[in-house]
């Protein structure tokens, strides 16, 4: 990632940063509307907040979020667990558990404060205060910003946050300045969310530039992923004239946890690409299984879900394309616990 560009790219800048504040806040917007819109159907109980959402099943299962689609790309409700098939390494499985609803996440905002970003800065900022004052009252939020370092925003003692005014400073602590350590914040940011207690996790990734400093390679963030039960959304907002643009290494990383990667074109993306990601979220389907294949060998285990029903033509799933199988003396990946 290069400093802030010169006079005779200015335009260019500025239409960038145009999109980058358009996209965030809409999309911040979007993530956690709906939510606070949609009544649960679970009853809140005392105890800890957030328990009521928590996903509930034996220790020897594979939690996945799913997201369904038709063939124009619109989101289907409305489907049931006998609608749905696993595959693990192609060997069909036993759906445990099954739902269709709208639950709280904790939710990464990775971003790039390398030194083409430092025009965008107010408007970043701005973007993510608004999202702190719609989101979902059990969300819990973090930020990581990154140049060629990497650090949290808020203080050591506090992994989460749902204050405006804690998370304006975590955005402002740091000028933008700097190279492009990319693959480290992406894996600062999946070690962090473990310290998260909802069980579906998000980061959303955005950056606008390739990884030009990082300590870790992208073969070691996959390895990272695939062991995490993190869902990954990248909004790219790359210039064509970065010698570092590499926008096939995140779209490989959404594309592994079952996320998805934008490469907007043009300022008219924004609206769309935002919508698209917020639905992603709250309209997921959560499924669990336990694997056939009891063997503890630390092997990656491909998956594949598919999903029908009559009269709705044909459908396509997005989720995690697999997971690493744990270790004799590990648990299995995906935080999982059990459903009372």
């Amino acid at each position: 990632m290069r400093a802030a560009e010169s006079s005779d790219t200015g335009t260019g800048t500025r239409k960038d940063c145009a999109f980058a504040n358009r996209c965030l806040v809409v999309l911040f917007v979007l993530f956690v509307l709906p939510s606070l819109a949609q009544p649960q159907e679970t009853s809140p109980s005392p105890g800890r907040p957030g328990d009521e959402y928590t996903i509930r099943v034996n220790a020897d299962s594979v939690v996945l979020h799913a997201t369904v689609q038709n063939r124009k790309g619109i989101l289907v409700s409305g489907l049931g667990k006998d609608d749905f098939q696993v595959y693990e390494d192609g060997i069909l499985q036993p759906i445990d558990y099954f739902s269709h609803e709208d639950i709280p996440v904790t939710v990464g905002l990775v971003v790039d404060n390398s030194g083409s970003m430092g025009p965008k800065r107010p408007e970043v900022i701005s973007a993510a205060l608004a999202f702190a004052r719609s989101r979902h009252p059990d969300d819990q939020m973090f930020v990581v910003i990154f140049n060629e370092h990497v650090s949290f925003g808020l203080p050591d003692n506090m992994p989460f946050t749902d204050q405006v005014a804690q998370l304006e400073v975590a955005l402002s602590r740091i000028a933008a300045t700097g190279m492009t350590a990319l693959y480290d914040a992406v894996a600062a940011a999946l070690e962090h969310l473990n310290k998260g207690n909802r069980d579906k996790k998000v980061l959303i990734v955005v950056s606008d530039g390739g990884d030009n400093a990082s300590k870790h390679n992208l073969a070691q963030i996959k390895a990272m992923a695939a062991q995490s039960d993190a869902i990954i959304y990248t909004i790219d907002i790359f210039v064509e004239e970065d010698p570092d643009r590499d926008p096939h290494a995140l779209k490989q990383l959404a594309k592994d946890t079952g996320g998805e990667a934008f490469l907007p074109k043009s300022l008219s993306d924004v609206l769309p690409i935002c919508e698209q990601i917020a639905r992603d979220i709250r309209n997921q389907y959560t499924i669990a299984y336990s694997p056939t294949n009891r063997k503890q060998d630390g092997t990656y285990r491909a998956i594949q879900v598919k999903a029908g029903a009559r009269g709705r033509g044909r459908v396509f799933v997005r989720t995690r394309a697999g997971y690493i199988a744990p270790s004799k003396a590990e648990t299995i990946a995906g935080s999982p616990c059990t459903r009372p």
